[in-house]
């Protein structure tokens, strides 16, 4: 059980620490992209993405979750074959799948623009995307693997090569194809994409060389396609749960561009401005958000494991530690993140993207952001409960929601509605989320330690807004008075986490003997 334990928080800080490292990495890439191509080029990018998901998902048909589960029991069994088989019949389906669905689409490309894209100019951005869909679904069957043998470092390295690939790769093209246009030059970053994917999926396939399983005698790929039909059955009884949700966010991903630009035109908004505003809001906004939700990502991916041991074990105590410790984090990790993105959006988009005006989204959205790093925790515990069903339900009823909120918002107020409608989706999915799990097994939480940083977060802002004003004030450039008020702030906030005692969470939940 010790063992367990210790595997469970190994693999969340080796996967916490690659994040990081990808999150600045991928940020530095996305700093040098929008201020290269403006607003207008991310809003090419950011419609012309979301296709690639959509067909990612249906090739992978929910298999990497499910892999990673096989193969963990077949090697705990000692089932060398059983391992093998399974790589190769998710190997053999993805690999048709994706081959088959890529060459769908780039036949017809042009038919999907015509629909999908609101800016033809997206069709080469389009165009240059397409081909990663055979690449990622392939990495992904081997990172299944891997992340069923535990062996969480070699997927870290993988995702921190793939990442540090991009940006050099961002930098050579995005540079090269810059004079022929705006339209070209984000295909270029594109392209960028497909091109660290392959280098990342090499990395793996020679991995899986060294360290994988070696080919059994008499193992042919003709012998494990004809004896792998209940092997595919096992796969899809637990992939094809997971597919739907994927499916329906992909959708939805590919048809927010059109849905937010239609809102702005209703608005008033013209074609050029509203591609413009959607930059702003999916290329600068997003990314300042999303930034500090890693940990909450590594943990959530460690802990669907964890709580389903914990349910099949009947153990309702060790359950509700783990929930508690993972909503904990989201708590610690979201606090400091909503006061920094609400007291410094505007000086932050300024100092990282030129784009004051971003400051406002960014200003509306940190709020109401802030039940978003409870969200993956959340869904995490309801896969490891076995309730993928809920997860489903909940999101479908949230995108519908998020989608009419954009919408009536969008074509009322314009950009500032539509950040309103997102904030009101994320709000809504995390306490469906919460209410299932609430029915399910039940939360039992204090509500002392969130009134506590909640007094911490408002003492942060108080001195952080102060500290910022003052340091303006004595002429200090921009870069040191928001980074000076910044860490200001983020001392003021864990010495009140210490005087209050908020960081003593840990040790009272070792009072139950459960392992950390």
């Amino acid at each position: 059980m010790v063992q367990q334990g210790q595997s469970f928080m190994r693999g969340t800080l080796v996967l916490s620490v690659a994040a990081f490292i990808n999150r600045i990495l991928g940020f530095i890439s996305g700093m040098y992209i929008a201020r290269v191509l403006g607003a207008e080029g991310i809003g090419l990018l950011m419609m012309a993405h979301p296709l690639v998901p959509l067909v990612i998902t249906i090739t992978e048909l929910g298999l990497p979750v499910a892999i990673s589960k096989l193969v963990a029991e077949a090697h705990a069994r000692g089932e060398r074959l059983k391992v093998r088989r399974i790589l190769h019949v998710s190997l053999a389906v993805t690999g048709i799948l994706s081959i088959a669905l890529t060459f769908i689409s780039l036949l017809g490309s042009e038919w999907i623009a015509s629909i999908l894209l609101s800016d033809q100019r997206a069709y080469y951005a389009m165009l240059a995307i397409t081909p990663i869909a055979p690449i990622v679904a392939v990495s992904a069957v081997l990172k299944g693997y891997f992340r069923g043998m535990q062996q969480m470092k070699t997927i870290a390295t993988s995702d921190v090569l793939e990442h540090t690939v991009q940006i050099a790769c961002v930098l050579a093209l995005v540079h090269l194809l810059l004079p022929f246009g705006i339209a070209y030059a984000a295909a270029g970053a594109m392209a960028a994409s497909v091109v660290s994917e392959a280098i990342s999926l090499l990395f793996l396939v020679v991995s899986y060389k060294l360290y994988g399983e070696s080919k059994m005698p008499g193992e042919t790929w003709a012998s494990h396609m004809k004896q792998g039909r209940s092997t595919l059955g096992e796969l899809l009884q637990i992939g094809l749960p997971t597919t739907g949700h994927g499916v329906i966010h992909s959708l939805y991903s590919t048809f927010q561009p059109l849905l937010i630009t239609s809102s702005l035109a209703l608005a008033g908004i013209g074609t050029v401005l509203a591609t413009k505003q959607f930059g702003l809001l999916a290329g600068y906004v997003f990314p300042l958000l999303f930034m500090p939700s890693f940990i909450t990502q590594s943990l959530s991916t460690a802990l669907i494991p964890a709580i389903g041991e914990a349910a099949a074990n009947k153990n309702s105590l060790l359950m509700h530690v783990r929930m508690n410790q993972a909503l904990s984090l989201g708590l610690l990790i979201g606090a400091p993140a909503t006061v920094i993105l609400f007291e410094w959006a505007t000086p932050l988009t300024t100092l990282v993207y030129n784009a004051p005006e971003a400051g406002l989204l960014l200003k509306i959205l940190a709020p109401l952001f802030f039940l978003h790093y409870f969200d993956a925790p959340l869904h995490a515990i309801l896969l490891g409960l076995g309730r993928a069903k809920a997860t489903l339900w909940n999101y479908v009823a949230a995108t519908i929601f998020k989608a009419v909120s954009i919408f009536v918002f969008g074509s009322q107020f314009g950009i500032t509605g539509i950040a309103y409608g997102i904030g009101i989706g994320i709000v809504m999915q995390t306490l469906l989320n919460f209410l299932s799990i609430s029915g399910s097994i039940g939360i039992y939480w204090s509500i002392r330690p969130y009134i506590k940083v909640g007094i911490c977060m408002m003492l942060m802002a108080i001195c952080g807004h102060w500290a910022y004003n003052y340091l303006t004030v004595q002429g200090l450039p921009l870069l040191w008075s928001v980074i000076v008020s910044i860490v200001w702030s983020l001392l003021i906030y864990f010495i009140t986490l210490v005087l209050t005692g908020a960081l003593n969470w840990k040790s009272k939940l070792r009072r139950f003997s459960i392992p950390w």
